[in-house]
């Protein structure tokens, strides 16, 4: 009987109609494959949900006439991104943000490179000098704001008190009521307050080039003006990328310091697009048209970073 029930078998297994079976993967090893997968979907939801979401939505938005409120909208395409080149304000806040950008390119920049070439060397209380530029740099916007505020009040403030007791009366000044000097008296607050940080940079890269280079240099009879510009300037153009590429970004986004010291005005004097887009949006009720503002904001500052990530890409890999 047990050789007729071996023929039976094989015989049920030459079938032609009989499947192959593949053999099952253990469950284990399947779920070691999810496993990563499993570990990044907490924050990929988390990500998706409060930055991917809300920039598509905004997105749409721009392309519609809501006011931020109404259950109804209707479509209108471009109509928002034609509208900011027609409005003048809308020019005038894209104006200010260039020559911010260049005033603060330009300066703290500059002056933090400066501050670092002096601070890097084997002075007295350099530590201390370096905390003191630096203090600015981790204070909130708004108080910075408030400082400046009261420093530029025309009665009352440091700067006119000063000009007054130095027998300067005649150039004291409504600084921050005169269109046509609030923008730089606001960006003087932000040049004070963004001086440390390109300062802390190019320590940073200072230090991290080789002592030997300048001995070599010294030895060769190369003068320090020499040995900054074939030694020090090459040998910092990775933080040069960095200081300028988040100089840009900022200077494109600044908001706290125009809306604390004054309000976009006088008038509209001091409006950039991140402050008239504010406007637009909670005081103007123009959601559609102030998310298009945002967008152009997020298309410059994709113009300029793109370049920049590809750049330290390929450093990165070079390296």
């Amino acid at each position: 009987m047990s050789s007729q029930i071996r023929l039976d078998s094989s015989t049920a297994a030459d079938r032609p109609d009989a499947l192959p079976q593949a053999p099952a993967k253990p469950l284990r090893k399947r779920l070691r494959k999810l496993t990563p997968y499993l570990f990044v979907a907490p924050a990929l939801l988390i990500y998706g949900s409060f930055v991917i979401y809300p920039m598509l939505d905004s997105l749409f938005v721009s392309f519609t006439n809501w006011d931020g409120m109404a259950e109804e909208y209707q479509f209108v395409g471009l109509d928002n991104y034609r509208k900011i080149l027609a409005d003048p304000v809308s020019v005038l806040a894209l104006k200010n943000n260039i020559v911010w950008t260049v005033v603060m390119l330009a300066v703290p920049t500059i002056l933090g490179l400066l501050l670092a070439l002096g601070l890097n060397r084997n002075i007295r209380g350099k530590t201390l000098f370096r905390s003191f530029f630096y203090a600015p740099a981790i204070l909130p916007l708004v108080g910075v704001a408030g400082i400046w505020s009261w420093m530029f009040d025309p009665n009352l403030g440091l700067i006119n008190t000063t000009l007054t007791k130095l027998g300067l009366g005649a150039l004291t000044h409504q600084w921050l009521g005169d269109p046509s000097t609030a923008l730089y008296a606001v960006m003087v607050a932000g040049i004070w307050q963004g001086l440390g940080f390109p300062m802390v940079l190019y320590l940073a890269g200072l230090q991290s080039i080789p002592t030997d280079q300048y001995e070599a240099a010294r030895i060769d009879g190369a003068k320090p003006l020499r040995q900054f510009w074939h030694i020090t300037m090459p040998w910092l153009m990775e933080t040069h990328i960095v200081v300028v590429t988040l100089a840009v970004i900022a200077s494109f986004k600044v908001f706290d310091l125009i809306y604390s010291m004054t309000y976009g005005g006088p008038g509209q004097a001091t409006q950039v697009l991140a402050s008239w887009q504010y406007f637009q949006t909670f005081q103007f009720f123009h959601a559609g048209y102030g998310s298009a503002l945002t967008w152009v904001i997020a298309v410059i500052l994709l113009v300029v970073t793109i370049p920049y990530i590809r750049i330290m890409s390929r450093r990165s890999a070079a390296s």
